[in-house]
């Protein structure tokens, strides 16, 4: 099931850079692409185009078509970045986990995830029963309904 929303937040300008209107963006993905000159990102002011990006430290410095000026940039701190979801099929979003029944491949039901906790190793999902659950044992999902898992033994013990 395809989730309704079609846009992701991915980042935000950060504050002016230099004189010519460019912008430090605080990119939230690791999809560089969203940046790629040609791309279109919506904000609640309308779309913008990417003309330029470079890497810049930990953030990125971009040209976007509709500022063009320091001052213009300055007016554009804050501004949260949208871009469409990227849907390769191999992608879990977060927000595709809440309220979701986690069976096991047996069928038995192992609870209804209700939070999610980052973790570096893979993220982990929080079941009402107080099970703890990696995402890398999902093996089938249907968004906010079913998450099939193949957990290895003595998860639940």
């Amino acid at each position: 099931m395809a989730d309704e929303r079609a846009t992701l937040e991915v980042g935000r300008i950060v504050k002016a850079h230099g004189l010519r209107g460019q912008v430090q963006v605080d990119l939230w993905s690791d999809r560089v692409e969203r940046l790629g000159v040609g791309a279109t990102l919506e904000t609640e002011r309308g779309p913008l185009v990417v003309v330029a990006s470079a890497a810049h430290q930990a953030r990125f410095i971009v040209s976007f078509d509709r500022i063009d000026s320091r001052e213009e940039a300055e007016r554009w701190r804050g501004i949260v970045l949208s871009a469409p979801r990227i849907d390769d099929g191999s992608v879990i979003w977060i927000d595709q986990l809440f309220g979701a029944e986690v069976v096991d491949t047996s069928g038995v039901l192992r609870g209804v995830v209700v939070d999610v906790e980052a973790n570096p190793a893979s993220d982990i999902m929080v079941l009402d029963t107080g099970a703890l659950v990696p995402l890398t044992f999902v093996v089938n999902l249907d968004a906010n309904r079913r998450v099939e898992i193949d957990p290895p033994d003595g998860l639940f013990e």
